[in-house]
């Protein structure tokens, strides 16, 4: 099934950024396999060479390697994808603050705001 993209960002920067979400949630593994450019384009839903433009930066940020004759593979550096991890956490938080100081809500009411939505998932008062 394709991936559905936004006007907002470029397509290819949309599917490293959903790539790299599937390394840090551990939906990739370290050291797994990645499917071939034709393939991964296929199931995506955009040409091979969007997709290659995709996984040429992926390897930029050392997510993605290439093994000459055997394909591309996630990092087994567990420490860079924990740094993935923590700036994508970093930016989704930067978003959600920026956002709720637009409407007007100060850092308590940030805070407590979101105290009150991670309450109503475990029924605990935090």
């Amino acid at each position: 099934m394709a991936w559905s993209f936004d006007s907002t960002k470029p397509i290819f920067q949309q599917i490293v950024d959903r790539i790299t979400l599937e390394i840090v949630a551990g939906r990739y593994e370290p050291g797994q396999r990645l499917e071939t450019v034709r393939d991964l384009a296929i199931t995506v839903g955009v040409n091979p060479n969007t997709m290659q433009r995709a996984l040429a930066a992926l390897e930029d940020t050392g997510l993605v390697y290439t093994k000459r004759g055997d394909g591309r593979f996630v990092t087994e550096d567990d420490a860079l994808i924990r740094r993935a991890l923590e700036q994508y956490v970093s930016e989704c938080c930067s978003q959600l603050v920026d956002t709720l100081r637009k409407v007007g809500l100060n850092d308590e009411e940030v805070l407590e705001s979101i105290k009150q939505v991670l309450n109503k998932g475990t029924g605990e008062e935090l």
